[in-house]
């Protein structure tokens, strides 16, 4: 592959038309589409985790009346093979991660409220290891029971950290060999809904993004105890908006510099500047040209920005100036039907 060219799987829900993982290969100049085909057969891999040694991706998988994680080798030509899967009777999960050397993956579950952990063996999934089951409520009618939506493993790879919409509760687990044991807990705004998160490169600065708030926390890690403490709390949204929103993804540049949050009802992109404290600031709001966009992702140099449009099925290309911060639309009909996952691999 040139070094102007960026390859991304995409991950979709397959209710009407598709048939599981895109594989894109695009321009980073023009934003040009030089492949766009089915890589791997799935129902629902709605999320997917590409290995740090970008052998092996991991999706959300549905089979029947049975949800759970899928395994699949990644072939020369970029095309999945399908090696396994681990999946139990319930709805699947909506969220998979794996650790650096890849000897664990793990997965929350937003119907059940689980956070279920797997040792891996040549990239296919073992018996799972541990199965935690989160339990509470919150104000919001959305906030009934848990909802687990997040599952990732920090920077330094002792902890386990897990968002739930459901019960405003952000918590760390251990995580040795894959055995979950929770160690700290933060409670966010009541209401809010954390969806998901991401660290700062510095590996000490943590952002969540709110579903039901649309708003970003800025949080600082603790690496010693796996503690969040919250210092900023800024919304994503202008003052006055009035409409239906649902905050969505959240990514930071490679370099730190910038932080983006996608918003479902706004149909935007949000742009934040990083403080060398790691405050947020609102730059920008980038219309994404499409509707629903559950997910987006910039490649690994931070040159461009794909964000995947769920209810309009297409995804849209960016061009992302690296001094500034700022998108500029380089493509925005390229049709992938039902995506909501997008990863880039290096």
């Amino acid at each position: 592959m040139s070094k102007n060219e960026a390859t991304a799987y995409i991950g979709t829900y397959t209710k009407v038309e598709s048939q599981g993982i895109y594989r894109l290969v695009i321009d980073k100049t023009t934003g040009e589409i030089k492949e766009n085909k089915l890589a791997g057969k799935m129902d629902n891999p709605t999320y997917l985790k590409i290995s740090d040694d970008e052998k092996f991706v991991y999706s959300v998988a549905k089979d029947g009346d049975k949800g759970g994680v899928a395994a699949f080798s990644v072939e020369e030509d970029g095309s999945l093979t399908f090696i396994g899967q681990d999946v139990q009777t319930g709805n699947p999960p909506c969220y998979v991660d794996a650790s650096h050397d890849g000897s664990i993956v793990v997965s929350a579950n937003y119907h059940l409220g689980t956070i279920v952990s797997y040792p891996t063996e040549n990239g296919v999934l073992k018996p799972s290891v541990s199965t935690i089951q989160h339990t509470g409520k919150s104000v919001h009618e959305r906030q009934e029971k848990p909802h687990a939506h997040f599952a990732g493993f920090t920077p330094d790879q002792n902890y386990v950290i897990t968002c739930d919409l459901g019960t405003d509760k952000v918590t760390t687990y251990s995580a040795t060999a894959g055995k979950l044991e929770k160690v700290t807990e933060l409670d966010v705004k009541p209401g809010s809904g954390p969806r998901n998160l991401v660290f700062h490169p510095n590996a000490k600065y943590v952002y969540i993004m709110t579903e039901l708030t649309s708003e970003v926390i800025f949080a600082e890690y603790d690496k010693s105890t796996g503690a969040l403490n919250v210092i900023q709390t800024i919304a994503s949204l202008p003052k006055g908006f009035d409409k239906e929103n649902k905050g969505s993804a959240i990514h930071i540049s490679p370099d730190g510099r910038f932080l983006y949050v996608s918003n479902r009802g706004q149909d935007a992109i949000v742009s934040f500047a990083v403080a060398e404290n790691g405050t947020l600031t609102l730059a920008a709001t980038t219309p994404v040209e499409g509707v629903g966009p559950r997910d987006f992702d910039l490649d690994f140099t931070g040159e461009i920005l794909v964000a995947t449009n769920e209810n309009s099925n297409n995804v849209t290309v960016f061009g992302v100036n690296k001094e500034t911060g700022a998108l500029t639309l380089l493509q925005k009909d390229v049709k992938v039907p039902e995506p909501v996952c997008i990863k880039f691999v290096k």
